[in-house]
């Protein structure tokens, strides 16, 4: 148990919070700049300083030549394993060619411009580590765009529509952060090592990368792939509950009601519209009365993976971007709580209970 001024995740009520804001307020009415701004220095931004702040991370987004000669390498390394994987190592050497040095050794003002860089690097390493993969050339990043305007446009080659990049934009905020999650909590523990951002950064991605934390928004989509057509939902739906699987995209460890990233981001989705909006509409209605059906007494939702697979599909990102683009706002998330851990100099440490056979036993001879 630690202490955080960062935010919260209240699992009841079905609420979570970016410091003293609703991260769902947030997501509607503000940009990507002024939540990590927020994240960052503890306010919103003016109009003023949004413009200076969203300028200064712009102009952070062109990456060091020595890493840029390593991407195609790290990229063919990668191969199926896709740009997460080749993000921890295309991080690594972020840290060391910038001259990342230990959280422990530097001030705070230090830390939080290595901070600014990684977070500014992160989208464009992972859209030139996926268009390489594809054969394709790295596009530049262009310092007139937003966050996330300029993510979608260094992924396709081309400027998003408006709606679009904000449809992505609204999702990149809803995940900026989310309490002490698996991967907020890796990077916290290897700061308080005091190790490098980088090498704190890369462990977050590590655990990222598993398919029951950010792995799962694109086998979401996958499920409503398989089940294909309405009259298909029951029957799909309930041989795999019976059989002790687990639906993508529904139920989440702390909400105890509905998920209230994936109420925002059906609403996005709907103001879209379509086929497979409809279809997952349909989808998700029936799974969750089967579910009760079948586990009284739990409250089973949909999850933000369900209807963030949805959004990204119809913003046009390949699926094996969705875990890489979640990637792309949790570094927010990551380096905020890095920062505030780095003020703490105590290690974490966490205690285990020991459950083998009573020591002290002899030892056997032979």
């Amino acid at each position: 148990m630690t202490d955080t001024a960062l935010g919260d995740v209240r699992g009841r009520e079905g609420f979570y919070h970016y410091r003293q804001y609703s991260a769902v307020e947030l997501a509607q009415s503000r940009t990507f700049e002024d939540v990590w701004h927020l994240m960052f220095y503890g306010e919103l931004p003016d109009a003023a300083r949004r413009a200076a702040f969203t300028a200064q991370t712009a102009a952070l987004r062109r990456l060091p030549e020595a890493l840029r000669a390593a991407l195609p390498g790290i990229a063919r390394a990668s191969g199926p394993s896709g740009p997460l994987a080749g993000l921890r190592t295309a991080l690594s050497l972020l840290g060391a060619s910038a001259g990342f040095r230990p959280l422990y050794d530097i001030d705070t003002e230090r830390r939080r411009a290595d901070a600014l860089a990684a977070c500014a690097a992160v989208p464009t390493l992972l859209t030139a580590l996926h268009r390489l993969g594809e054969g394709l050339e790295p596009v530049e990043p262009r310092d007139d765009l937003p966050y996330a305007a300029n993510y979608l446009y260094m992924l396709s080659g081309t400027e998003p529509e408006p709606e679009r990049a904000r449809a992505i934009e609204r999702y990149l905020i809803s995940t900026v952060d989310h309490g002490f999650n698996a991967s907020t909590f890796t990077a916290r523990v290897i700061t308080s090592t005091g190790a490098d951002l980088a090498a704190c950064l890369v462990g977050a991605v590590g655990a990222l990368s598993g398919p029951l934390h950010g792995g799962a928004p694109s086998r979401a989509l996958d499920t409503l792939d398989a089940i294909g057509t309405p009259d298909r939902i029951d029957a799909w739906i309930r041989e795999r509950v019976r059989a002790g699987e687990r639906i993508m995209g529904f139920g989440h460890p702390v909400y105890r009601t509905e998920d209230p990233r994936s109420r925002m981001l059906r609403g996005v989705a709907r103001s879209f519209g379509g086929p497979l909006v409809d279809f997952a509409v349909q989808v998700e209605a029936q799974v969750e009365a089967i579910l009760a059906e079948l586990k009284p007494g739990r409250e089973l939702h949909t999850n933000v993976e369900f209807y963030a697979g949805v959004v990204m599909e119809l913003c046009g990102l390949p699926r094996a971007m969705f875990t890489p683009t979640f990637a792309a706002a949790r570094v927010v998330g990551w380096s905020a709580n890095i920062l505030e851990q780095a003020e703490d100099s105590k290690i974490i440490r966490p205690a285990a209970r020991y459950v083998g056979p009573p020591p002290p036993q002899p030892v056997p001879t032979v």
